[in-house]
């Protein structure tokens, strides 16, 4: 006499259920909607600080891009944010190019602009901060959230879009008075700053997230810092 015995686990759900490491894993809060919610701190504190203007523009400077940059680190490690590896020399001289190809002509042609906008946004500040806040302190915030954390998980043109609201929201509480007396020249500046971080975007994807770095870099000198000193 047979008996028919109930069906058992297959083979591979045996083994799913005996190996931890085909079990099935658990989506936790911590995807893509964190680095979103870095971007909405920094923002908050962004904001946040406008009443300190403008006498306290270098400590909001400070406090925003380190915000951005506390969390670009903490996704560095403890994340899956981009690490910087051993770049080629071709890539990091690519980066220092795309910055010149940039920032020159803009500085050749407009470069009065880029000086009354520079005494807007770092009013009152010595050439020391001034220097500071652009060639440390602001590509390392915009470099390690933008291009290092956001841009693993979103199409460049998203993430320039996102790092052009931050980088008007950021500017343009400073600039506010020059935007009501001449408000062609603050579109002017709002259109430069979005094709900024559309090229540290397009540079990071091209040749890496330090080329990318150092682009921010030699454009901020280019139009934010030289022409301030004239």
């Amino acid at each position: 006499m047979s008996y028919d015995y109930p069906p058992g686990p297959s083979d591979q759900e045996a083994q799913g259920q005996a190996d931890p490491g085909l079990a099935p894993t658990m989506t936790t809060r911590g995807g893509s909607s964190d680095p979103l919610f870095g971007l909405l701190l920094a923002l908050a504190v962004s904001l946040g600080l406008v009443p300190s203007l403008p006498d306290g523009a270098d400590l909001r400077y400070v406090l925003a891009w380190g915000a951005l940059a506390f969390m670009g680190v903490l996704a560095w490690l403890l994340g899956n944010a981009e690490r910087i590896g051993q770049e080629k020399p071709e890539d990091v001289a690519w980066g220092v190019g795309f910055g010149l190809l940039f920032g020159l002509p803009f500085l050749v042609f407009f470069g009065d602009t880029f000086g009354a906008a520079a005494r807007l946004l770092f009013p009152e500040m010595s050439v020391g901060t001034r220097l500071a806040l652009l060639v440390f302190v602001m590509p390392l915030g915009e470099t390690l959230f933008f291009r290092g954390l956001l841009q693993r998980t979103m199409p460049l043109w998203t993430v320039a879009g996102l790092a052009g609201v931050w980088s008007v929201t950021l500017f343009l509480p400073i600039m506010w008075s020059e935007v009501l007396r001449a408000p062609a020249v603050a579109v002017f500046v709002v259109v430069a700053l979005l094709a900024m971080q559309a090229l540290y975007g397009y540079v990071q994807e091209r040749n890496g997230l330090a080329s990318a770095w150092l682009s921010q870099i030699v454009v901020n000198l280019l139009l934010f810092f030289l022409p301030r000193l004239a």
